[in-house]
């Protein structure tokens, strides 16, 4: 009997689960943003964009870059 549990259900989607702490107040205030159901795809942004801006640090303005 073939094993069809590989062919079942969703396919993986390359994201690994991890638990966070935040705030009520941080929540609070992201569901007002967002709505309730938004809440880790905004996280999820959130942490792209913050290691984009750390891994391409942009050169500071004034030190002879136009």
């Amino acid at each position: 009997m073939p094993d069809s549990d590989k062919l079942m259900g969703r396919p993986p989607l390359g994201m690994k689960p991890t638990t966070i702490r935040l705030t009520t107040d941080t929540i609070r205030r992201i569901e007002a943003l967002v709505g309730n159901r938004r809440l880790a795809l905004f996280i999820r942004e959130a942490v792209e964009n913050e290691l984009q801006r750390r891994e391409n640090p942009e050169p500071l303005k004034g030190q002879g870059n136009p």
